[in-house]
């Protein structure tokens, strides 16, 4: 019932963009008024050539409907055309207006639990409706209607030949619905097979090092390749019995055409019609019959995009588009979280209960706790990738709600756990994917992070083309995250196990950064293992199983946490100080 009502409202919003070319679709179908009416040249034209032209032996005549039939069907065949441009525009239109819109969604989807590691297919879904918008199966549509008309035609011609094609058109539509019937399950599979292949190529891909490091080639390589047999295999099943049909309705079709010529031939033998009407007849019952015949042959595409529209109805539904927001002023670093109760997207069990605490301007908490204790939980919920289910988190006193998406990305840099960098320059990186990059800014992110002298050893410096980050090492992949989190100043810094590919010179250059940043008025949260994490931490809080065990000054949480705190101790102090 509630997966109806998400359907529903996605359903609005597709149909609120076509919409928009409601004029556009307006001249297809009158298009193909004038062009159906135009298809009755060939059938008229035949008809005075047997029964007038032969008849009178007149040249003139032939001359004239010769030059009539050749601007008739000039024109025809510029509306025709017509309708082809105007379909391609109306599909890539509503492509266009949605590809970020879907794009928004799918990103937006792909951080509930869920869903990760699972294909996503929205944007195949949307281009799948694209391609029918644009196909000649939109054409059948508006053709389908001039059907009873042209049957109606050969009825005036005679009725024997009118009752043979309105059960040869009834044939037709028999085999379309039982297309529909058989080939639906078949094609839905194989749609699934694929995204399920393409999905696991993609992670072998991205995961390339650990698949050639612990030799995983030949498991990789069998694993890909039954998912893409089953793929192939669902594939050419839905192939073969669409393809059936499809030649099966062409056949018929060329029976019929010749069935109806046999029946006129011996309708002209008995002197109750004439030749021109037999072979009109004959060129009638095609015209008649093609709208069904086309719409079999699109089947498979109709299908896809019936199921595209399906899955992308669900998915826009589930994420609405955000509301537009008052943009509010850069604010300052007072973060306060109170009675804050998380549940991870797509789960129900909570992973962080009731956590308060505030951070003000130069102060740096570090969070502290088991694996699994929550502390990636918070740091997905102080940036704003998982709402609270209950409590608020306020920046400046505005909850995080309250600011625009892009405006919390550009005032919370964040460092997550497992650092992922993306195809293009390492400027491009840490501009956050910027088209144009400002350098200044660029540089200046860099030389917090103490990251731009190593940057400069590169081959190409600011400008070295990376595959994901394939080639660099751990700590420079985190030195260079760690400076796009500090790009364009933020105000609050999340930094989640920010030192764990960094050696004792790269945790130094870490501390340094982080005290700088809070000299400037800036606050941090640390997720820290390893003590020597939060040496540069003020304040420290305890997490166990998702709930606040401590919190307060730094060295009073662990000397009342911890049995070894002078060992702790001795590690956070700076060289030399022990």
């Amino acid at each position: 019932m509630e997966q109806s009502r998400i359907t529903k409202i996605g359903n609005r919003e597709l149909s609120a963009i076509l919409k928009r070319w409601n004029g556009a679709i307006f001249s297809i179908g009158l298009f193909s008024v004038f062009t159906n009416i135009l298809m009755l040249t060939g059938p008229l034209f035949m008809l005075q050539i047997y029964d007038r032209v032969l008849g009178s032996r007149s040249e003139e005549t032939l001359v004239a409907l010769l030059m009539l039939v050749v601007l008739l069907y000039g024109i025809m065949g510029i509306l025709d055309f017509a309708r082809g441009r105007v379909a391609a525009q109306i599909g890539a239109g509503f492509q266009s207006a949605l590809d970020e819109r879907v794009f928004a969604a799918t990103m937006k989807r792909a951080v509930v639990a869920e869903m990760r590691g699972k294909p996503d297919s929205g944007l195949q879904d949307l281009e799948s409706i694209q391609r029918l918008l644009s196909s000649p199966a939109l054409f059948a549509v508006f053709d389908l209607p001039w059907t009873p008309i042209f049957l109606a035609a050969i009825f005036i011609f005679h009725p024997m030949l009118g009752w043979l094609a309105l059960g040869g058109g009834v044939l037709l539509i028999f085999i379309t619905i039982l297309n529909q019937y058989v080939t639906r399950r078949p094609v839905m599979e194989a749609s699934r097979d694929a995204a399920i292949a393409q999905a696991l190529s993609e992670s072998f891909r991205t995961q390339s090092e650990a698949v050639h490091g612990l030799g995983m080639q030949d498991a990789a390589l069998n694993r890909w390749g039954k998912a893409r047999e089953a793929a192939l295999e669902t594939n050419t099943s839905a192939a073969h019995r669409s393809g059936f049909f499809t030649t099966l309705t062409k056949t018929l079709r060329l029976f019929l055409q010749s069935a109806i010529l046999a029946l006129g031939a011996y309708l002209v033998l008995q002197n109750e019609m004439t030749a021109g009407a037999m072979i009109a007849g004959s060129i009638l019952m095609g015209r008649a019959l093609a709208p069904v015949e086309q719409s079999i042959a699109q089947w498979s595409l109709v299908q896809r995009a019936r199921q595209g529209k399906k899955a992308l109805s669900l998915m826009l539904g589930s994420m609405p588009e955000p509301a537009a927001r008052t943009e509010l002023p850069r604010p300052q670093a007072y973060l306060e979280l109170s009675k804050v109760t998380v549940v991870p997207p797509g789960e129900n069990i909570a992973t962080l209960r009731m956590v308060s605490f505030r951070v003000e301007p130069g102060q740096a908490l570090a969070v502290i706790g088991e694996s699994a204790s929550g502390k990636s939980t918070l740091a997905r919920v102080l940036t704003g990738i998982w709402p609270p289910v209950s409590g608020k988190i306020r920046l400046d006193g505005a909850a995080l709600e309250q600011y625009n998406p892009s405006d919390l990305g550009r005032y919370i840099g964040y460092l997550p756990q497992d650092v992922a960098l993306f195809d293009g320059t390492i400027s491009e990186n840490i501009a956050r994917l910027s088209l144009a990059p400002d350098p200044e800014k660029v540089i200046a992110a860099a030389k917090k992070a103490d990251a731009h002298a190593m940057i400069l050893k590169l081959p190409d410096g600011y400008d070295t083309k990376i595959n994901g980050g394939a080639r660099l090492s751990g700590g420079q992949k985190q030195r260079i995250a760690l400076a796009r989190a500090l790009y364009d100043d933020p105000v609050i810094l999340v930094l989640d196990e920010p030192n764990s590919n960094l050696d004792s010179h790269g945790g130094l250059a870490l501390d340094t950064a982080i005290n700088e940043f809070k000299a400037k008025g800036g606050a941090v949260v640390i997720m820290a293992h390893r003590p020597s994490g939060i040496a540069a931490c003020d304040l420290a809080l305890v997490l166990q199983e998702g709930v606040v065990a401590k919190f307060g000054p730094r060295d009073e949480v662990l000397q009342a946490m911890t049995q070894n705190y002078q060992t702790i101790a001795g590690e956070m102090a700076p060289k030399g100080a022990q």
